[in-house]
């Protein structure tokens, strides 16, 4: 068995093999696609609402912190 790996945009369901291959297969393939999905810039805020830090010194904001508006 020949193994190739090459990156390639699939465009209407189909997938351009790289001109340097093509004279090497013909007939029947076996074909694995990887697909590689963006991942976010950052997923600091999901991470901390499924592990949140524990820290005693914690104390909420009271509503007067809230809504104080230094001028």
């Amino acid at each position: 068995m020949i193994a190739v790996e090459f990156q390639a945009h699939v465009k209407d369901g189909t997938i351009e093999v790289p001109e340097q291959y093509r004279g090497r297969f013909e007939g029947e393939v076996r074909v694995i696609i990887l697909h590689v999905e963006r991942q976010k810039k950052s997923r600091i805020i999901d991470k901390l609402l499924e592990h949140p830090i524990a820290d005693a010194t914690f104390r909420p904001l009271t509503r007067d912190e809230i809504y104080d508006r230094q001028k």
